[in-house]
């Protein structure tokens, strides 16, 4: 792609959304494989676990406000993603406050902890063989976390800027950078909506250039193909 100047947003979009998800979905399912017999140990069904999962980013380090939640889970069955919610409560994951906002307890922060350790590990058994590709991302998916804010919406403002801990690898806070991403919108609800295409699309193109990188090493595991 040698004009970027002449791609549209909701071209750009079409492009590098699909290559996040790709990535974001590979740690993801390794992870799980990884955090599952710890997290079970809670005794919380998976369902409601999936929702500390899915907020992490944002829960490790903030409350999530009743907006965020909504918009978030906005195309859930609204009275399903409630119960689970008191089931996290019940079993003292989070705390609600009166104004709908949920916040994690210490038992939620360990629950946490042990998520993003499992995460770190998927990382970093799929990417550190590129840590070159993964450095120069990594700056460029920081770069982007901050300059979605402005356009972000509720959901993305609830997951980012994502928990970052002290002394996480390069390949953990990639992971976490490309997976807020996903939450961006438009005003109005579209999603993946990044209004200067220039920009962006050099994005687009060195994260396909570090996709194609990330993909080459024989143990990488892609769940979407089998």
């Amino acid at each position: 792609m040698d004009d970027l100047t002449a791609v549209t947003p909701d071209r750009c979009a079409a492009l590098v959304a699909p290559q996040i998800e790709r990535l974001t979905l590979a740690v993801v399912h390794a992870s799980i494989g990884r955090a599952g017999p710890r997290v079970m140990a809670y005794g919380v069904p998976l369902d409601a676990l999936d929702i500390v999962g899915q907020l992490r980013t944002g829960l490790a380090a903030r409350p999530v406000s009743a907006a965020g939640l909504a918009a978030v889970y906005r195309y859930r069955d609204a009275d399903e993603a409630r119960r689970n919610l008191s089931i996290l409560a019940a079993a003292k994951i989070i705390e609600e406050a009166g104004d709908g906002a949920i916040g994690a307890t210490g038992t939620g922060r360990e629950l946490l902890a042990v998520m993003y350790g499992a995460g770190a590990e998927a990382a970093a058994e799929l990417w550190s063989a590129h840590r070159e590709t993964v450095t120069e991302l990594n700056e460029l998916a920081g770069r982007l976390v901050v300059a979605a804010a402005a356009t972000g919406g509720d959901a993305y403002a609830a997951l980012a800027p994502p928990y970052e801990p002290p002394g996480a690898s390069a390949e953990l806070l990639l992971h976490h950078r490309l997976a807020v991403l996903r939450y961006h919108r438009l005003a109005g609800g579209r999603a993946h909506g990044w209004h200067d295409p220039r920009p962006r699309c050099r994005a687009g193109a060195r994260t396909h250039r570090g996709r194609d990188q990330l993909g080459r090493r024989p143990t990488v595991r892609d769940p979407q193909r089998r």
